[in-house]
């Protein structure tokens, strides 16, 4: 039996993102390798940051209609989901 996630309905879309994202960030190097304007350099790393970190939002939206709705592989009691997802959210704005 296969292990359903909350982003399972939506994996292919996530692939894609994170594969455009993945272009980003080669071209970003490409830029470097270019001496390219330190500000357009940023620019694109900001997007890229932007990007990534909508993901994030979204995957954890997932997690919490999915996982913590009892379907997922969510600890057990509603404290330690409560834990878990407060760490997951703390992790993403630290960055």
């Amino acid at each position: 039996m296969q292990t359903t996630r909350g982003y399972t309905a939506s994996k292919e879309q996530v692939l894609t993102r994170l594969a455009r994202i993945e272009g980003q960030v080669r071209g970003v190097a490409r830029m470097v390798e270019e001496d390219r304007y330190c500000i357009d350099v940023v620019t694109q790393i900001a997007a890229a940051r932007a990007a990534l970190e909508k993901i994030s939002l979204s995957l954890l939206d997932e997690h919490a209609r999915h996982c913590l709705l009892g379907e997922g592989e969510a600890p057990g009691g509603p404290q330690a989901q409560a834990d878990e997802l407060m760490d997951a959210v703390g992790r993403l704005v630290r960055s």
